[in-house]
């Protein structure tokens, strides 16, 4: 996916455009992510739409949850959301810091002479 030590590293434009689709990515993980959270809430909380966007965005964000779950099933719901949204910003934060990580480690080993 990403070039080899002994390639010369990627013009700043081939960067941008890598960043870019890194980032765009992450959103679509986003809106994903976001669309499972209210279905949920819908489903097992019986919230409306925007009540359950917006527990949904809450535990993405890291806040939690605005209402507590009052159905057994909402709140198994809601734990399993909570434990997904903590690996969400683990996996969106390596998506988008990848390519910067990668440029500058490669510049580091990139060999001039090769």
């Amino acid at each position: 996916m990403y070039e080899a030590k002994h390639h010369r590293p990627i013009s700043a434009g081939a960067f941008v455009l890598r960043l870019c689709r890194h980032f765009a990515a992450a959103v679509a993980l986003l809106v994903v992510s976001l669309a499972i959270g209210v279905a949920g809430y819908s489903a097992f909380e019986q919230l409306s739409f925007l009540d359950a966007l917006l527990n949904a965005s809450m535990l993405l964000g890291g806040m939690g949850p605005v209402n507590a779950p009052v159905t057994a099933a909402g709140k198994l719901f809601a734990s399993f959301y909570a434990l997904f949204a903590g690996l969400f910003f683990i996996v969106a934060a390596a998506l988008i810091l990848t390519p910067i990580l990668h440029r500058v480690l490669h510049r580091f080993h990139w060999d001039e002479k090769v």
